[in-house]
């Protein structure tokens, strides 16, 4: 095979600062293995996880800077902060002129502050950090196009996206993007190309990608063909446009529901690509190695989440490559932390206002941290169905795993608090469901399941948007069946086609008896329009059933009011722990 070489990093580590570094240049023997071949550095006694650049180490001449950042989910003061990249950001520019900073999507979304700004003051403390392109994320939809269009033509930054195309009749929402920016570097010219992950059309509520309940938005993905044949156009003309490095900001992340529409699957079916920095997964990875179609091997980096982590990409006169991820760094940008500050005092008067309390946390995650709410039940899933179905006056409260979004710390719970659990403000819907339909929606949404929601270094494992959390449900997912569920090419539900691994499910009444789930048999719903009436997700079964109360609330308030009316404002000590609705055996 054509293999590029692979070369160690020479480093000089500071006493202040700690860096891994990964990097790849070009590989003398092909009988070196690549594990041997690819060399992390990191100081004695400290985790190779920890890590800062080399360019605070050595004076940089001739070099390219690539800073990136991704899924970030509105962690504006996580990890190090944007106060903290446009910090890195800065000191990079003392080393060279040659710097560019990028984000690879889901930026706009996963706080308060985007989902009371639907996503406006994420781009103006991004504008203020420096940023020169970004790409779109699947949640970059979630406030709907109008809003994303607000967004787009209020960023100072340029965003690119070769697969997402506008398909309607009425004012372009993507009006000034690019499939890709050629950036020019002295005698060198380097392409970021945008990539957006077809799942999309799921993973945001499908009906913020419609125009008169019309789909009016294409990824570009009827087939996996046409996607792949769509991002290397792209990579083509940038090539021919003689750019010397081609870098995807994809989208697209390591776990996809479809495996043709993750990262590695792309880089496989495409060539010409130097780097693929990726997102959607919310993976840490320094670097690791892909092979392209030609055999040829591609890094690839991902960033984590929430500022948990910042990317380098350095590219050197002699054309090394090389991907650090910087995980400590001491400086803040105090004039962008002002900035945030003035963003958040004037709105945290209003989401300061406390709605109640509760004894115990309300948890999405187990107490290590590692989240659970895609693949078990948590207490917070509980809280937030219970509220579903109270409010509503249904039978069954469902609200999808992926709609449940932080934690709620034991103490006073606040507006804001709510908003962070339930950042999209789905509105809900009373359905009559048909008995099958709810075990359909059982079976994909426990599809992924695993016996163990972790994996052992500590990494959830067996996720889904989809995963049911349920009030008024009891049912058990038997892991050892393999899941036969069939999905169509969006990633939507046809049919089961095998053996079940649901079973045992039940309704439970008022009076908590027991009644098992009649296939023929119509059940009350509450249920966010996102799956009833849109498929979200791929949850496709509802979308026949008779609406009995269509968009009757919102998600967040209807958590309020039953917080605040049901429950007194104190949360009981039936929420200290799951309920012990959904066995995983």
């Amino acid at each position: 095979m054509n293999y590029k070489k692979i070369t160690a990093l020479l480093a000089v580590l500071s006493m202040i600062l700690t860096f891994t570094a990964c990097q790849r240049a070009e590989v003398d023997d092909l009988s070196t293995p690549l594990t041997e071949a690819f060399v992390e550095y990191t100081t004695p006694g400290l985790s190779a996880e920890i890590g800062a650049s080399p360019v605070e180490e050595k004076e940089i001449t001739g070099d390219i800077i690539i800073i990136y950042t991704n899924d970030v989910h509105c962690g504006i003061n996580d990890g190090l902060g944007y106060s903290g990249v446009s910090a890195i950001r800065k000191k990079m520019l003392e080393k060279t002129p040659y710097v560019t900073l990028v984000d690879v999507g889901d930026h706009l979304q996963g706080d308060t502050i985007g989902a009371v700004s639907k996503g406006a003051y994420i781009v103006q403390i991004m504008n203020k950090v420096g940023y020169d392109i970004a790409s779109l994320g699947n949640h970059e939809f979630d406030y709907g196009l109008k809003a994303l269009n607000s967004n787009m033509m209020s960023a100072k930054y340029q965003y690119v996206d070769c697969n997402v195309k506008y398909t309607g009749s009425g004012n372009n929402p993507f009006f000034g993007m690019k499939p890709y920016e050629l950036v020019e570097y002295g005698d060198r010219k380097v392409a970021f190309i945008g990539v957006d992950t077809p799942e999309t059309v799921t993973s945001t509520n499908p009906a913020n990608l419609k125009e008169d309940e019309k789909t009016v938005i294409d990824f570009s993905a009827k087939s996996s063909t046409e996607f792949y044949e769509t991002v290397q156009r792209s990579i083509d003309e940038c090539r021919e446009a003689g750019a010397d490095y081609v870098i995807l900001l994809a989208h697209m992340g390591i776990e996809p529901v479809r495996e043709e529409f993750g990262s590695t699957a792309l880089i496989a079916n495409t060539e010409g690509v130097d780097v693929i920095l990726d997102s959607h997964s919310h993976s840490f990875i320094c670097s690791d190695y892909l092979t392209d179609k030609n055999g040829d091997l591609v890094i690839r980096s991902s960033t984590g989440t929430k500022l948990q982590s910042v990317g380098e990409l350095l590219i050197t006169p002699e054309g090394n490559l090389t991907t650090t991820l910087i995980t400590s760094f001491p400086e803040k940008d105090m004039e962008v932390q002002a900035f945030i500050d003035r963003i958040e005092d004037a709105y945290e008067s209003e989401t300061g206002i406390a709605i109640g309390n509760t004894d115990y946390d309300l948890l999405i995650t187990d107490p290590d941290g590692v989240r659970m709410v895609r693949n078990r039940e948590t207490n917070l899933g509980d809280l937030c169905a219970d509220a579903y179905r109270t409010v509503l006056g249904a039978q069954i409260g469902w609200t999808n795993g992926g709609g449940v979004r932080d934690n709620i710390p034991a103490g006073v719970i606040t507006y804001g608090d709510i908003l962070r659990v339930s950042p999209f403000g789905m509105e809900l819907s009373l359905i009559s469901a048909k008995g099958q339909h709810i075990l359909d929606a059982l079976e994909m949404a426990s599809m992924k399941t695993e016996k163990e929601y972790r994996s052992s270094d500590g990494k959830s494992v067996g996720e889904t948007g989809s995963f049911a959390q349920v009030s008024g449900l009891i049912y058990t997912v038997n892991t050892k069946v393999k899941s036969s569920v069939v999905l169509d090419n969006d990633g939507s539900f046809v049919e089961v086609s095998g053996d079940r691994r649901v079973k045992d499910v039940y309704l439970e009444n008022a009076d908590g008896s027991l009644e098992e789930i009649d296939p023929e048999k119509y059940y009350t719903v509450a249920i966010s329009k996102f799956i009833s009436h849109s498929g979200g997700d791929g949850m496709n079964m509802f979308l026949d059933d008779e609406v009995i109360l269509d968009a009757c609330d919102i998600d967040y308030n209807v958590i309020m009011k039953y917080i605040t009316e049901n429950l007194g404002g104190n949360i009981p000590e039936q929420y200290e722990m799951p309920a012990g609705r959904i066995t995983v055996e």
